[in-house]
């Protein structure tokens, strides 16, 4: 299951980037336009950055902000450029002198809570201000970090409905209507994981299901391949995934995929088969520990519960060049313990994994 070879990898992604060559498909072309603001070329890789620009809200100010945070991290890789940090604090505090803009994207019953995460978003942009005249790196960072923390927060008071009605075929499978954050403890250590069912309902369902019956807790992680995947789910016995005790059948769960400017999921066919080539998901495979479910190589619907991490490496499978994009479904994105994921093998073990933010958005199948 899940079979995919790293010669055929090497040799289709030397063809694509002829192809993209011959096109004239530029980087930018491939960005989200959601991140339209952050440098020409810089795919994100940042799990946190993609569930924030993977929100299903529409206020053009809070964007900006965001962005200009995002794009701190960007500066300091670029050999520090603190002129042009200096500038993305500028811009974050000229968007916060402004809250009534805002405000304008959240409930009236949710402003007051959001009135005081701008307040503390503003002394914040601030005190980095005057900690980026330090050119403290490190500390420029943590301090990024909360302040976009924040942010997500802000962002995510902005939802206010389920964006899309999931197809009628699937109503017999769990639904995930909103996020969830999951727990998962191994011998080696603690991942935290949020799975996002805005974009990809279906398959956040499905894993936060299982992980609600306990089906992951004791099962050793059975695949591991250094710079590329790791990969769990496989259940004891001759069953390679979940069988359902009400039904007695294999729970088969379709390929579902949310591309850029859609607005809802595609299933059952891949992109590269729909004909989309140079379409990206809202959530890709560009970040370390992007959350994926795994199928059968010939059964795009074939899904079930062994999912895989996707251990970035740029140079095998780029950042808005990823082969596996469109092809596999992403449902979530490790959110901590990455030392821990980079250290786990075959051969490993969960020893539990524990939803403890956001079970309550998960919505049981109406047919058995």
């Amino acid at each position: 299951m899940f079979k995919i070879f790293k010669s055929w990898l090497n040799n289709s992604l030397i063809a694509l980037l002829l192809v993209t060559l011959f096109l004239g498909i530029s980087t930018v072309g491939w960005t989200p336009s959601s991140s339209a603001a952050l440098p020409a070329g810089n795919a994100i890789t940042d799990g946190n950055a993609l569930l924030r620009y993977a929100l299903p809200i529409d206020n053009k100010p809070v964007r900006q902000l965001q962005a200009s945070l995002e794009d701190i991290a960007a500066q300091l890789r670029a050999n520090r450029r603190w002129g042009a940090v200096s500038k993305d604090l500028s811009k974050a505090s000229r968007i916060l002198d402004k809250p009534s803009q805002l405000l304008a994207g959240v409930p009236k019953e949710r402003q007051p809570q959001a009135e005081a995460w701008i307040a503390e978003l503003k002394s914040g942009v601030n005190e980095l201000q005057e900690v980026v005249k330090t050119k403290d790196k490190e500390q420029v960072r943590d301090q990024r970090a909360k302040l976009l923390s924040l942010v997500s927060q802000l962002e995510e008071s902005m939802v206010t409905e389920f964006p899309f009605e999931v197809p009628a075929e699937y109503s017999n499978l769990p639904q995930l209507k909103g996020r969830a954050t999951v727990k998962v403890k191994t011998n080696k250590g603690d991942l935290t994981v949020v799975v996002d069912g805005y974009s990809a309902p279906v398959t956040a369902g499905n894993f936060v299901d299982l992980v609600q019956r306990g089906f992951y807790d004791g099962l050793e992680f059975t695949r591991s391949e250094e710079s590329y995947v790791l990969q769990t789910g496989d259940p004891p016995g001759k069953d390679v995934g979940f069988i359902d005790p009400k039904t007695g059948k294999y729970r088969a769960v379709p390929l579902e995929v949310l591309a850029q400017g859609d607005k809802k999921p595609t299933y059952g066919i891949t992109l590269e088969d729909a004909g989309r080539y140079t379409d990206l998901p809202v959530l890709p495979f560009s970040a370390f520990g992007a959350l994926a479910l795994a199928r059968p190589e010939t059964d795009v619907n074939g899904g079930s519960s062994q999912i895989f991490f996707f251990l970035f490496e740029p140079e095998l499978t780029p950042a808005g060049r990823n082969l596996l994009d469109g092809r596999y479904s992403v449902f979530g994105y490790l959110t901590e313990g990455k030392d821990v994921l980079d250290e786990l093998k075959a051969g490993d073990k969960i020893e539990s994994a524990k939803v403890i933010q956001g079970a309550e958005n998960l919505v049981e199948p109406n047919v058995a």
